[in-house]
């Protein structure tokens, strides 16, 4: 992860019309855990949610807390290919479904997408949500982003079986809502 204080380093904090994205921090975990408990979330993000939480954000990407009115609903993380050949970014997060149905994945996203595009230079931004996630794959494609193919046996579920994902990018002139 990039420090604060570092050239290139990330904004501290990103605001859309609803929430505000600021820089994971160690005090995030306990609401980040309680979110990973959820049934909904625990199916995509399987594991540990105490340690999950304590190891946000992944290694080599830069994560935010996702805030409403100043109360923590959930987590976006992106991370950077850096080769001049393929530069470009990708985008995981979680929301609470306690949050869900309100346009708050889709504002979080175009946030984030926004950041990447404009503020840190990227041509072209990758999501790869499970096939099966038909909520995810309508909130990205109402962002703008595109499905690109099926990774067949992409990804393992909590069952031990892998099943499908589905690749989407979005190029930069594609972003669509809240320009």
């Amino acid at each position: 992860m990039i420090a604060a204080d570092e050239p290139h380093a990330p904004a501290p904090t990103l605001h859309g019309s609803r929430v505000a994205l600021r820089l994971v921090e160690p005090r995030d975990a306990s609401d980040l855990a309680r979110i990973l408990r959820t049934a909904e979330v625990a199916e995509r993000w399987p594991g540990d949610p105490d340690e999950l939480a304590g190891e946000l954000p992944d290694d080599d990407a830069i994560g935010y807390t996702v805030l409403l009115d100043e109360r923590v609903i959930g987590y976006v993380q992106y991370g950077e290919n850096d080769d001049p050949m393929y530069r470009h970014a990708g985008i995981d997060l979680f929301l609470d479904p306690a949050v869900h149905g309100r346009g708050l994945g889709r504002e979080t996203v175009h946030t984030v997408a926004r950041h990447l595009l404009v503020d840190r230079g990227h041509h072209r931004l990758v999501i790869d949500p499970a096939a099966s996630n038909v909520a995810a794959i309508r909130c990205y494609t109402a962002v703008g982003f595109k499905p690109v193919g099926v990774m067949r046996s992409y990804e393992r579920g909590p069952d031990g079986t892998f099943h499908d994902g589905l690749l989407l990018d979005l190029l930069a002139g594609e972003l669509t809502i809240g320009d």
